[in-house]
């Protein structure tokens, strides 16, 4: 069984997404700072990265085997167009389900049940989850090992953080550091506390 990890590309103070959804032009500069076309599996748009962050994009598509999403999020881009970019099968958590179809499951009862779900779809490989409120509850059920950052040179002053206000967590690393233009990408495992025994 993979990893479940969750990423973002992030702005130095820590948010996903500037007031009123704003930003995301400034959060995703990196995907047209190189010269090297990378197209996503599912063909649905194409990408210039430089060959730091094309190598990065490319591991980190191909160790994800599922990805476990909010509703609002599943909203907000109209459900993809049916299918998410990556070519993995999605977990939609929420409390207003739809049809589960091919590409997609709506799930109910909860994060760990998300994952559990998603984990079954993967296989061998990762589980990616949503950043905001899904990264808060899975972190806070124990189920992350790692968390990716794009860290990009920008402050937002506001917005969607990374992590849903909650409990603090010490990360061990960074394991990896890939330095490219216009975003540094950074992953951190998850150090939990061992549990107190008698």
């Amino acid at each position: 069984m993979g990893k479940v990890y969750t990423g973002a590309s992030t702005s130095i103070d820590g948010y996903v997404s500037g007031p009123d959804f704003s930003g995301f032009d400034k959060l995703f500069a990196w995907y047209e700072a190189g010269d090297i076309a990378f197209t996503v599996p599912t063909g649905a748009m194409t990408v210039n990265l430089t060959p730091a962050s094309a190598a990065y994009f490319g591991g980190l598509i191909q160790a994800t085997g599922a990805l476990v999403v909010g509703r609002k999020l599943y909203d907000f881009t109209n459900g993809w167009g049916g299918r998410h970019p990556m070519g993995v099968h999605t977990v939609v958590l929420t409390h207003r389900p739809l049809e589960d179809n091919e590409h997609f499951t709506f799930v109910t009862g909860g994060i760990a049940e998300a994952v559990a779900v998603a984990q079954k779809h993967a296989g061998e490989k990762g589980v990616g989850l949503n950043s905001g409120e899904i990264a808060r509850q899975a972190i806070d059920a124990g189920l992350v090992d790692e968390i990716f950052l794009d860290l990009v040179p920008v402050i937002l002053g506001g917005g969607t953080p990374f992590f849903a206000p909650g409990k603090g967590y010490e990360l061990e690393g960074p394991i990896s550091v890939v330095e490219s233009t216009s975003v540094t990408h950074l992953r951190y495992k998850v150090k939990y506390e061992a549990p107190e025994t008698d």
